[in-house]
């Protein structure tokens, strides 16, 4: 059959034309910015396309149109994104014997394509196989520390050994860790939950005493200090003047007695004495 002939049939024509789109379609593949190609020839790895690196600029990583020997090779595709693992709710034991309810995820990115093909055959299997090492890593880590450290900056520390431990298994599959964080960690409802908090309200409650003891105990020793240097300006001022000294003295005396000083409220008590009283001699003045 001839060109005429095919232009003449048009059922022909529309089948040729769909064997060339087919063939096309077999040959070219595009590959996207958020994917890798794994390209596989009778199942022997031959190269991989758009592969991840760390210091590659956006655009510029070999995504797009690529050729490939149609039937013969055949394309895996590998998410190039960074994926998540939610771990399901753990219960850890801390080292002040506090259960806790813990959510936490972890992200990760595929760095080694080829690798993870082989090993997992996909990023869910990948997700699957860290999933529980993820818990693990945690129920671990947490039970090292008390509660306490995961409201301090040590809980850092706490993330960065975890990322690392898993890290270790990531690679197995390919993967490399980015990150982990703990989205909550709550008590137990009910009666632990009580009980933790009753623990904090009585150490708050120590810590308070403590605090005012400490301040008593230095106010005391500054009252004394300054009761000391008041003794040591009282003596002196009794060597150089000795009428002036009982003169302070007595108005001291007046000031206590009288209520003025606020030691009494003032017109709660009554005196009653001679005006030739020595204790009030102060008042007559001196010739």
């Amino acid at each position: 059959m001839n060109g005429s002939d095919m232009l003449r049939n048009p059922v022909t024509l529309l089948i040729g034309v769909i064997a060339v789109l087919f063939v096309l379609a077999a040959t070219f593949a595009v590959v996207p910015e958020t994917r890798q190609a794994v390209i596989f020839r009778f199942g022997e790895p031959i190269s991989i396309a758009n592969r991840y690196k760390p210091t590659e600029d956006f655009g510029r990583s070999g995504a797009g149109l690529i050729a490939r020997w149609p039937f013969i090779d055949n394309i895996v595709w590998v998410d190039k994104r960074i994926l998540a693992v939610d771990m399901e709710r753990q219960q850890v034991l801390s080292t002040d014997q506090l259960r806790l309810n813990v959510d936490a995820y972890a992200r990760y990115r595929i760095v080694d394509p080829l690798r993870m093909v082989i090993t997992a055959g996909n990023e869910r299997r990948v997700s699957d196989e860290l999933r529980p090492i993820l818990g693990s890593a945690l129920r671990n880590e947490l039970g090292k520390r008390p509660f306490a450290a995961l409201l301090s900056p040590e809980r850092d520390q706490v993330m960065d050994n975890i990322q690392l431990g898993l890290n270790r298994v990531a690679r197995q599959y390919g993967a490399e860790i980015v990150d982990v964080r703990i989205k909550r960690a709550d008590l137990p409802e009910g009666t632990p939950l009580q009980s933790a908090y009753e623990r904090m309200r009585t150490a708050r409650n120590q810590e308070a005493l403590t605090i005012d003891a400490q301040g008593r105990k230095q106010a005391q020793i500054i009252r004394a200090d300054a009761d000391a240097e008041a003794a040591r300006t009282y003596a002196a001022s009794f060597g150089k003047d000795a009428d002036f000294y009982d003169f302070y003295r007595a108005m001291q005396s007046y000031r206590h007695t009288f209520g003025t000083d606020g030691s009494v409220a003032t017109g709660s008590a009554s005196i009653v004495l001679s005006p030739n009283n020595d204790y009030l001699r102060e008042f007559r003045g001196r010739r």
